[in-house]
């Protein structure tokens, strides 16, 4: 039991580090966006984390026999990278997490028959009622930051459904490794187009990379040693709170502060996360 306990604790340990660690890459790469724009910095990500899961996973020891899932796979990862840095241009980071989180909790929900599920679809839909822009307030939140993060959370839906069919075919760390691999083919030469010869700037290069290890690299590491350590429920949960740690790291590192019925709105999404993961089911 002891053990057990141990670890447990270091699971929550590594998913905590996790979730730090890919919301003080977002903080970063929104640092990036003046010099590089959000297409330059989702092309630095995507293509260093590519590299860096290939090098670590060598994906090409064992290829699917269908490719069709791995590359809608891969691109609805890149499209969301994209979608969602776009987003957090717009808005703060803690808000753009927030209204990207509807896409795994739709999955999970659109999964159950249970009525009492219903309560978390309301406080979702509470909370993404909070966040929605009023029109008649100048410093209120941009409708279309809004609505990228929206679109970035529809393609968080799709990467889930279509990820799962890719992991049947091979490792999980292979899997991420190619799908990574394809959102880079798809993305980066976007970015290359855009932002030109801004992207070898040899002072953003660093940037770029550590964006690849904290938003990719290291947090998909992190959480493949707590999901060996903690059930799937517990994991589930732990992610919930997601939204909030972005939050801080808006705060914290950007100096973003939310209004008091933001923070409720973040909150209500997470108790939206929490309520449908601690209710469903192990398979």
């Amino acid at each position: 039991m002891q053990l057990l306990d141990k670890r447990f604790l270091y699971a929550i340990a590594c998913l905590l580090l996790a979730m730090i660690t890919i919301q003080s890459g977002a903080s970063i790469a929104k640092q990036l966006f003046p010099h590089v724009g959000p297409e330059g910095t989702t092309a630095y990500r995507l293509g260093f984390s590519a590299l860096i899961l290939c090098l670590i996973f060598k994906p090409w020891r064992k290829l699917p026999k269908n490719w069709r899932p791995v590359i809608l796979y891969g691109l609805c990862l890149g499209i969301m990278n994209l979608t969602f840095y776009y987003a957090i241009a717009r808005i703060p980071l803690g808000i753009g997490v927030a209204l990207e989180f509807t896409g795994p909790l739709a999955v999970a929900l659109f999964s159950s028959k249970r009525k009492r599920d219903y309560l978390w679809v309301l406080l979702a839909i509470a909370g993404i009622f909070l966040l929605l822009p009023n029109m008649n307030e100048v410093d209120g939140l941009d409708p279309i930051g809004v609505l990228l993060a929206l679109i970035a959370g529809a393609c968080w839906a799709g990467y889930i459904i279509f990820g799962k069919k890719t992991g049947g075919q091979s490792s999980g760390g292979m899997a991420v490794a190619l799908g990574m691999s394809i959102a880079a083919f798809a993305v980066v030469p976007y970015g290359v187009i855009s932002q030109g010869s801004a992207l070898l700037d040899w002072s953003l290069i660093p940037l770029g990379l550590a964006i690849g290890i904290l938003s990719s690299a290291l947090p998909y590491s992190l959480e493949m040693v707590a999901l060996r350590n903690m059930p799937a429920q517990g994991f589930s949960i732990m992610m919930s709170l997601e939204p909030a740690i972005a939050a801080l790291a808006g705060l914290l590192i950007l100096g973003e502060l939310l209004s008091f019925w933001q923070w409720v709105a973040i909150f209500l999404v997470i108790g939206a996360s929490l309520g449908s993961s601690i209710t469903t089911k192990e398979r």
